[in-house]
Parts: structure tokens; C-alpha cells; sequence
């Protein structure tokens, strides 16, 4: 039966098979195929290569092979498999391989099957003028990495600094969105909202409190065929958050067999990890299915495993005492303009505790650190499935649905309880240094109660269903139904309520409303650590728990007509339209027992706004394979615009525009220059204005207690950005390439929180003077109303730890249209491979140079270079490798190098260079070993006097050390 046809032209198919293939994924692979039915033989041949290949059905109808068995490039292996038939193939793209008759400028081709191009609506596209990184299934396995979200993660145009677990967890993530510990991409350090994260083409549902982004990290990473990085914007194509880029995941297209993959990695310390995953699917002459299964476990790893985490001392290092005043004993404290100082340090008795005024150490303090024992990893255990199903019906129409789950549980130490309580003689075991009647303490309560514990859930949910139909001539229509849902669950505990510790305290009376009663379990002692209280005290006060609950969906109906529109000179002119309508909603709530005798709930309405969408793209051929010339083998021009209207901000219109010219054979030239834009989350609009509380540095190094506001504005507009974009690709005929590329993008009306960008400067930075008001409550009543309207009011997660008097500043944290930032560096990329005798080498390269990274923080401030700076990509980031095979085994060596970069004392960070080592065998029955050595070396993170106590920048390195990982693979 005749299948389905996207693509059919002459013109099409010349242009497609004039040209010998160049040499595909070189590295030799085990085939075991065996003689018989070509169309068979092409299906394993996928399977075994980790490939796309499309074909007809009637085009192999008949034909047989004589099959293959041994280890071979893939290239060697697919000529061998159509030695004797009239079938040449042709690799466009990396991974995606185009099969057709030989004599194809006379016969028509026909290209079958789902085509999914980043970086344009057209099928069949070419060169494409703006760059796209392409990662195939075999280069995703050499990367070494656990899961697909960790190689992308390690792109040199990666930032790591905001939407990772590793981020959030090391308190350098200002962005504060991701709850739900996922993975998202920060192309160009621009946030991970900035970057937008398909499948298949098709959008996922944000994660995270906020639904900013998508969690790369929630799918099974062996059913991904290749991943497409788009280093453009392309809101022209796409609509809203590609601004950055694009990060496009294709699932396998197809799959025959069984195949089966077991991980196991390690490093010092804890982190141990474990992923197993199967796979099984079937083809048949009009379809196929497939279904994939991948579980993972990783043990979590504590501050306490690493020395420049372990006790936030980072003097040892070269840095300062990060130790807080928060301490285990406490220090007697005196506040003035909201600043904190220690009196006494609370010296330990024979009997624990502090007994007289002898135990008290006047001038001095102590020090713990405020993320005492808390986790750098959290244990993780996530289950995904992903399957995929397509079926012909009669010769025009092909329908295709997919479905693809994950649940992913965690848990981890968090920051212990600290706070500032005043005790008295009420008290029974009060002592005072010098006579006083009322103490303040400043007080951390790792010593007895260890830290706060955290565990949660993120469930992601989504499922497409279509077709395309053959409308004749070339044309088809594409149509799918989407629908992504992400849910996120989240539980603080171990955390001390301040009502319950205020009882306890004996500050206030002893309260009916709880089961406590301290003139008969006991009071709680303030003068001593760890073992100075009672179990049963410590029960009462530690019942504290913050709980959360978010659900993000976005549902989606899609229509595209493509196809030649007429024929030029160069060739067929292609024209693709289409139609969107979306909806996305976000709902949270949340509930809390932190300082109330009971729970408080605050449930906010459910978000939800809807999209419609249209768009177009055109491709011109001015110069093709039929007239082309000696220095112009090739120009065509593109242009693409996308009008999208939204029921809450208005509507954007945002048009591209690229050229693609090839000199000479293997040379292509190609610049681009488009906007882009980014709706606001609904979060960032919509969220009820609310308070907490946190400290900051003043200019003496003493830290402010201050109010921090933080919640919506519904008067957000959309992030615009110009992007624009030039370069050259060399692909040279015995499998040599080389790229270069120049980005420029320019931001305006960035949606940002100016105060948590740069939280540590906040009462420095002239910049942020609008967003801060200084206070004195002590002696101004006004002050002292305005904070109590802040701290009394319910939710506010540190009412009755703090003295209302105590703050000094009250910090405007909400989200404002205030930033531009300019962008503009160098990208490039090159392999060459190398074959003598019977051993093949392959050297690569790849790697971004920062030229400019200029950031103003609001239309006030000056437009200041941030480039290399702490919170931001570092100047360069390369990868260096080199690959061996010879017969089953390979080997390969990588180099990282992320460039020095300062802090914002001006201090050095030094460059951060690791090298990665992997070994491989393949036996003839299909199974595959892999060994790899992350790290090899064991280098150390650069230091840095982080002012949270932890002594590196999660941003730019990791504290993971040396990580050995064994892979088996097992095709049956």
C-alpha cells in the first residue's frame, strides 16, 4: 500500500539525491540484520544505528537484501544493505536520513512519514538560516550523562545558574520558581523562561510555582532520537518564551525490537544513582508502535560531604566566616536600624547550658552556618513512560498519537530554623550576664532539632493526537490536538511554629488551644544546644510545615497547510500557513502551621488565559541545483511573521526574516534577523501582593532584618527582543564540518525582580534605591504600624519570630517591566574525522565566547557590563574531544573549560577545567558496555565566598567531583 506522502516533487527529490551522501554518525556500531525483506532489513537498520530513516513502502516493495552481521560505520552498513538495488540515500540532517531511486530527477519521490525540522514549518527544509545544535542518540550516549536534561544542561550555551535543582538548592537561583526541583534550559544565562522547550515540536506544560518553564528532565531519555538546539529566537515560528532559543526533544520516530539499558553511577560521598529502562515497539506495513519505560534512583548529597560546604567557615578557603549569629548555643543580640550585633556569646556549662553570668562571653559570638546540613542533591526517584503509535488510512491520510508520563519524587535536608526571640525571667531557665530583666537571642535551632526536612512530587502528563493528510500536488495538512499538564507537590517540615515556640518560651500564657503545657512538659531552654531539651518540648515546637500544591496545564488545537505555492528558477516556492488556539492555566494553594496554634490555608484563584494564533513562513530558491552558478550553488530567502492575540495583555505581531547562500559546494552563509517576545506568566501578573521577611548586607557587613514584598502586577506587558544572527557552516565531503556564528539579542521591557537579582547589594546598589525604604519602628510609631500591618497579617511565615522593632527595611520585591539587557558573542563547532587503516578518530570542538552581556536594571540606572560576572554566563565555555574506534571498542577524552569570572567584591573566580573519560564495546549480539568517568581528575569547584556559606557557584561548576558511571545496552 502506498503510504502517506509529505514531500513530491522532482525539483525536490534532484536537489535531495544530485549530491553523494556525506558520511552519517561514523562511529562504528554492531548490526546483526539478517537476509531478507529490505523494507525488514531498513527498520532494523533504524533500530540498531539509532537513525531516522524514511522511506516508501512501495518504493521497497519487493526488494530484498542480503543482510548484514558485524560492526560497522553506519554509512558502510546502509550501502551494504542496498548493494543491488537502484536506492541511494541522503542524510540532510544530522540523524534524519532520506531514502529515494536513484535516477530521481526523472522518477518521483516520494518522502514519507513525520519530519519534524526545528527552526521552520516547512518539510523538506534545508539549510536553515539561523544555527541549530543537533544532538543524535549516539552523540546524546557518548555525553556520558545520566539523562538527556544533563547533557543539555552542560551546552557551553547553557547557564546553569537558574532553573536546576543544584541552583535552587546552593541559594544562587534568583528566579525563586523552581519548586518542583526540575530541569530547564537558560540559553545565553536570558532565564530559563526565555528559553522555550518542545516536543516533537509541540509545547509542554511550565513547572515549577510559577509554570515559567518546561522540565526537560521528565522524560525517558532512552526513547529520545536526537535533541535540536535553535540558537535564535523564533517567536515567528513559535509565539511566546523563544527568545533565547529553542530546545526541540524528538522522540524516536520509530522502533522495531526490544532494547534495554541499565546505569549505575557513583561519586564520593553519596550520589549514588541507578537507571534502568526498556524499550519494545513493532512496525508493520501501515504502522507502528512503540513503548518506553525508564526508572531512576539517585541518592542525595549532603553540604556536609564536601569541605567548602560543610560549616559555612570559609576562611580555610581563602574567604570569610559566613557563620550567622543565628547560632547553635546563641548570642545575646542588640538591634539598631534593623541591624543585628552580638553582646554575649552564650558559653556551655558543665550542664549544657548557661547557668550564670560566668557562662557568657561579652564582645564575642558564635557561628552556624544557616544551611546547616542541608543537601547540595536531593534523592530523587522518578518513573517516566513514553508511548507513540501511527497509523495509515487508506493512501492520503496518516493518523499518529503519542503519550507521555513522568512522576518524580524527591526529598532532602533543608536550612535549619533560625530566628531572633526575646526570653525573660518568665522563663524558668532565663540568665542574664548583667542583670537584665529581657534578652534578645539570636538563635539557630540545628543543634536541636537538626534541619528542616523537604520532600515533594512533580507529575507530568501529556498527550497529542492528529494526522496529516495528502491534499495532492505536493500539499498536506497537519492537524493535532495537545494537551500538557504538570503537577507539582511540595512539604516543608521539622520547622519550629512560632506560636507554639512562644508558649514554650513562656512568653506568653499558656495557651488552651493546644495539648502543651510547659508548667507541666516543660519549658524550653534558649541558654543551651542539642541535648539541653526534651524530647517532648522539641516535639511541641518543631510541629511547624509549610505545604504546597501547583498545577499547570496548556491544551492546544494546531491546523498547517504546507506545500509548493509555484516554482521558481532556484525551485519550488514553499509556503506554509497555519492556525493555533491554546489555553493555559495555573492553580496553587497552600497551607501552613508556621505561626499559628492552627493550620492556615490560602487558596489563590485559578489563572487562565487564552491564545489565538496565526502564522506563516515562506521559502524563496533564488538560485538552486537547476540554475545554479560558479559562486552561487545555492541562495534562497525566508520569511516568517506570527500574530498571536491574548485575552489578558493584548496582541504582538513578530516577523523574521533569513538568507541562506552556498558559494561553493559544502559552504553555506546564512543570516537572520527577527523579534521576539515573552508573555508574562500568569503568576507574574496575577499573584496576590504578600510579605516574608529576610536579611541583607548594609555597607558595614552587619545584615538588616527587612521586610520583603513580593506578588503580581497586573500591568505586566510581554518581554520583547530584536535577535539577529549571522554565519557560515562547512560540511566537507569525507565528514569535516565547521561552524561559526555571531548572536546579537537585545531585550526590552524585561520582566524582572531588580531586588532579587541582586539581593546582597540591595542597600548599596544606587540602582535599587526606588525599591527600598528605610524604617526605624523602634522610634518611629509609623514605621512600627506599617511593619506590624506586614508581620500580623496571616500567611506571613515569620510572625512572632521577630521583634516588630527589629526591622530596618522594607525591600519591594514584585515583578516590574523594567530591565534591557544586550547580548551579543561568537559561537562556533567543529569535528574532523580521521581513518587510518582500520582505525577511525574523530576530533571535536565546540564552545561560546560572551562579547557583550549589558544589563540595565531599570530606566533610571546606567547601562552597566555584566560579563563575567557572579549571577551571570561566564565569558567562555568550550568542549574539546577526541574519539577513538578500532573494531568493538571506542574510547573518548573531553576537555571542559568554563573561563574566570569575578564576584561582586571584585573578587577572582578561578577557570573551572574538568576532562571526561569514556570507554566502549560492542559484541556481536547486540549488547553495548559503556564506561565513563566524569570529572577524571576529581577537580575541586573554583572557590567562591559565597555570602549563603557555600563555597562555589552551582552557576558555573558543580560540587559533584569524580562520577564513574557503567552503561549496558542490550538490543534483542
Amino acid at each position: 500500500m502506498k503510504r502517506l506522502s509529505l514531500v513530491s516533487a522532482s525539483a525536490i527529490a534532484a536537489c535531495l539525491f544530485a549530491a553523494s551522501p556525506p558520511a552519517c554518525a561514523q562511529e562504528t556500531r554492531a548490526f546483526n540484520i539478517p537476509a531478507g525483506s529490505l523494507r525488514d532489513a531498513l527498520n532494523l537498520f533504524a533500530a540498531q544505528s539509532d537513525q531516522q530513516i524514511l522511506f516508501s513502502s512501495d518504493l521497497v516493495a519487493g526488494q530484498r537484501t542480503a543482510g548484514l552481521s558485524g560492526a560497522y560505520a553506519p554509512s558502510v552498513a546502509l550501502d551494504r544493505l542496498l548493494a543491488g538495488t537502484d536506492l541511494v540515500w541522503k542524510e540532510t540532517r544530522p540523524g534524519v536520513i532520506f531514502l529515494g531511486a536513484a535516477d530521481a530527477a526523472t522518477d518521483e519521490v516520494t518522502l514519507l512519514e513525520e519530519v519534524v525540522v526545528t527552526g521552520s514549518l516547512l518539510r523538506g527544509s534545508g539549510p536553515l538560516s539561523s544555527p541549530v545544535v543537533v544532538l543524535d542518540r549516539d552523540a546524546l550516549d557518548r555525553r556520558g550523562r545520566a539523562t538527556v536534561a544533563d547533557v543539555l544542561a552542560d551546552l557551553p550555551q547553557n547557564y546553569a545558574g537558574s532553573g536546576t535543582p543544584a541552583a535552587a538548592l546552593g541559594f544562587v537561583d534568583s528566579s525563586g520558581g523552581n519548586s518542583a526541583l526540575a530541569t530547564g534550559i537558560n540559553l545565553r544565562g536570558l532565564g530559563v523562561g526565555s528559553t522555550l522547550t518542545l516536543v516533537n515540536g509541540r509545547r509542554l506544560a511550565g513547572t515549577g510555582s510559577r509554570g515559567a518553564f518546561a522540565d526537560a528532565s521528565a522524560l525517558p531519555s532512552a526513547a529520545v532520537a536526537r535533541v535540536d538546539v535553535l540558537l535564535d529566537g523564533a517567536s515567528a515560528l513559535y509565539g511566546s518564551d523563544a527568545v533565547a532559543g529553542v530546545v526541540n526533544i524528538i522522540m524516536r520516530r520509530e522502533f522495531d525490537g526490544q532494547e534495554s539499558r541499565l546505569r549505575i553511577g557513583a561519586l564520593k560521598g553519596g550520589g549514588e544513582e541507578a537507571i534502568v529502562s526498556h524499550m519494545a515497539g513493532r512496525s508493520w506495513d501501515t504502522g507502528v508502535a512503540y513503548l518506553a519505560y525508564e526508572h531512576q534512583s539517585t541518592k542525595g548529597l549532603s553540604m556536609r560531604d564536601r569541605p567548602y560546604t560543610a560549616d559555612g567557615d570559609l576562611r580555610p578557603f581563602g574567604g570569610t566566616d559566613r557563620r550567622s549569629l543565628f547560632s547553635s548555643p546563641g548570642n545575646i543580640v542588640a538591634v539598631s536600624g534593623g541591624a543585628f550585633a552580638s553582646q554575649w556569646a552564650i558559653r556551655l556549662g558543665t550542664s549544657g547550658s548557661a547557668e550564670g553570668p560566668a557562662d557568657f562571653a561579652a564582645g564575642e559570638a558564635n557561628g552556624t552556618a544557616l544551611l546547616s546540613g542541608a543537601d547540595l542533591m536531593p534523592d530523587v526517584r522518578r518513573d517516566s513512560l513514553y508511548a507513540r503509535v501511527r497509523q495509515s488510512v487508506g493512501d492520503r491520510f496518516e493518523a499518529s498519537a503519542d503519550l507521555r508520563f513522568s512522576h518524580r519524587a524527591y526529598g532532602m535536608d533543608n536550612a535549619p530554623t533560625s530566628t531572633v526571640f526575646p526570653v525573660s525571667a518568665a522563663n524558668p531557665y532565663f540568665v542574664s550576664p548583667n542583670g537584665a530583666p529581657v534578652h534578645l537571642i539570636a538563635y539557630s535551632f540545628y543543634g536541636d532539632l537538626g534541619p528542616t526536612r523537604m520532600k515533594g512530587s512533580s507529575r507530568s502528563l501529556g498527550v497529542t493526537a492528529g494526522g496529516v493528510y495528502d491534499l495532492g500536488a505536493g500539499w498536506s495538512l497537519d492537524g493535532y490536538l495537545g494537551l500538557a499538564e504538570e503537577r507539582g507537590e511540595s512539604l516543608i517540615f521539622k520547622a519550629v511554629n512560632s506560636a507554639f515556640l512562644a508558649e514554650a518560651l513562656g512568653n506568653v500564657p499558656d495557651n488552651p488551644n493546644t495539648a502543651y503545657s510547659p508548667g507541666r512538659d516543660g519549658y524550653f531552654n534558649p541558654f543551651g544546644a542539642g541535648k539541653a531539651n526534651d524530647l517532648a518540648v522539641l516535639d511541641f515546637i518543631s510541629q511547624g510545615y509549610s505545604h504546597s500544591l501547583e498545577r499547570s496545564r496548556s491544551g492546544s488545537a494546531n491546523l498547517i497547510a504546507s506545500g509548493p505555492l509555484m516554482t521558481l528558477p532556484g525551485g519550488d516556492l514553499d509556503l506554509a500557513v497555519g492556525v493555533q488556539a491554546r489555553r493555559e492555566s495555573l492553580a496553587s494553594r497552600t497551607r501552613n502551621l508556621l505561626s499559628a496554634t492552627a493550620p492556615q490555608e490560602i487558596i489563590e484563584p485559578e489563572y487562565e488565559r487564552s491564545v489565538l494564533a496565526a502564522f506563516a513562513e515562506v521559502r524563496i530558491p533564488l538560485v538552486g541545483a537547476a540554475n545554479r552558478r560558479p559562486g552561487v550553488e545555492r541562495l534562497e530567502l525566508t520569511a516568517a511573521a506570527r500574530f498571536e492575540d491574548y485575552d489578558d495583555f493584548g496582541s504582538t505581531t513578530n516577523p523574521k526574516i533569513g538568507a541562506v547562500w552556498s558559494p561553493a559546494r559544502g559552504w553555506n552563509l546564512r543570516a537572520s534577523y527577527g523579534t521576539s517576545f515573552r508573555a508574562p506568566a500568569l503568576t507574574q501578573m496575577f499573584d496576590a501582593s504578600a510579605a516574608t521577611m529576610t536579611t541583607v548586607p548594609r555597607g558595614d557587613g552587619l545584615r538588616i532584618l527587612s521586610v520583603y514584598l513580593y506578588g503580581g502586577n497586573p500591568d505586566l506587558g510581554p518581554e520583547t527582543a530584536t535577535t539577529w544572527t549571522a554565519g557560515f557552516d562547512y560540511a566537507g565531503d569525507r565528514g569535516a564540518r565547521l561552524s561559526l556564528g555571531y548572536f546579537d539579542t537585545r531585550f526590552s521591557d524585561r520582566i524582572t525582580q531588580p531586588v532579587s537579582e541582586n539581593l546582597q547589594a540591595v542597600l548599596t546598589d544606587p540602582s535599587l534605591a526606588p525599591f527600598v525604604r528605610r524604617i526605624d519602628p523602634a522610634n518611629d510609631p509609623a514605621d512600627l504600624a506599617l511593619v506590624r500591618s506586614y508581620v500580623d497579617a496571616p500567611g506571613f511565615p515569620a510572625a512572632g519570630l521577630y521583634p516588630p522593632e527589629a526591622y530596618g527595611a522594607i525591600l519591594d520585591g514584585r515583578w516590574v517591566n523594567a530591565a534591557a539587557v544586550e547580548v551579543r558573542g561568537i559561537d562556533f563547532a567543529g569535528s574532523y574525522p580521521l581513518i587510518i587503516g582500520a582505525q577511525q578518530f574523530s576530533l571535536d570542538v565546540s564552545g561560546s565566547w560572551l562579547l557583550a552581556y549589558d544589563q540595565q536594571t531599570t530606566p533610571a540606572a546606567p547601562l552597566r557590563s555584566v560579563r563575567g560576572l557572579i549571577g551571570y554566563p561566564a565569558e567562555f565555555r568550550s568542549r574539546a574531544g577526541v574519539s577513538w574506534t578500532g573494531g568493538p571498542f571506542t574510547a573518548g577524552f573531553s576537555w571542559t573549560h568554563v573561563a574566570a569570572y569575578e564576584d561582586r567584591a571584585g573578587a577572582r573566580i578561578d577557570a573551572w577545567n574538568t576532562a571526561d573519560l569514556q570507554l566502549g564495546w560492542e559484541a556481536g549480539d547486540g549488547l553495548r558496555a559503556l564506561f565513563n568517568v566524569q570529572n577524571l581528575f576529581d577537580a575541586d569547584p573554583p572557590f567562591y565566598d559565597s555570602p549563603a556559606g557555600v563555597g562555589f557557584d552551582p552557576g558555573g561548576a558543580d560540587a559533584l567531583g569524580r562520577v564513574i558511571s557503567l552503561q549496558l545496552i542490550k538490543r534483542w
